[in-house]
């Protein structure tokens, strides 16, 4: 693939099978386990069809690939390190995939406070050692660049502490694998699919 480092595969989806390449260093890939279980679910509510999806933070972009093979419409990875960016590049020409991606060299955060189309799937693996504090501006940030009712998927470290949702979004499940914890999420305007209803 012209990049020195190692591969995960994409599971499902018009490219699944194929393997991509991750940054040798300075990322934390999303297991399998853990990948199928957030796109499983997000499949069963037809949350990825059409859909604008924003993989923040993304390393390898294996997850906003993994969304555009299983039928989303437009993906954006934002990174601020060039490794991951320049991976993400390479993996998206391998895939034939560039025409629906946009991959931007940036701070989540900075990026986040630009205006843009609108998201309606956002996908986020930050750094385990983010602090609460930039983890809840970065939340905060998020929510005018999303379409109500869009879906939030936050991967996290099970040893840390509990995201604090900003106004605007409603946390709706919990899963845990491991030492990573998946939490669900949907932005106010949209009843939940899998039990309860979430008011507006």
């Amino acid at each position: 693939m012209g990049c020195d480092a190692t591969v995960t595969r994409i599971i499902s989806g018009s490219v699944g099978g194929r393997r991509i390449a991750v940054p040798p260093k300075g990322t934390r890939p999303t297991t399998d386990r853990v990948r199928e279980a957030i796109f499983g679910k997000l499949d069963a509510e037809g949350s990825l069809a059409g859909a604008r999806v924003l993989d923040a933070f993304a390393g390898s972009g294996a997850l906003g690939i993994e969304a555009l093979s299983r039928g989303a419409e437009h993906a954006t990875f934002v990174d601020n390190a060039a490794a991951a960016i320049k991976v993400v590049g390479a993996n998206l020409r391998e895939l034939g995939l560039e025409s629906a991606a946009s991959v931007v060299k940036a701070n989540v955060l900075d990026h986040l406070w630009f205006k843009g189309e609108p998201f309606d799937v956002a996908l986020l693996d930050p750094p385990y050692d983010l602090t609460p504090r930039r983890l809840t501006a970065v939340l905060a940030a998020l929510v005018p660049r999303l379409v109500p009712g869009a879906r939030i998927v936050l991967e996290w470290s099970s040893r840390g502490t509990a995201p604090e949702w900003p106004p605007g979004i409603v946390p709706d499940e919990v899963r845990k694998y491991g030492g990573t914890t998946v939490h669900y999420a949907i932005v106010q305007g949209r009843a939940a699919t899998d039990g309860g209803t979430l008011k507006p």
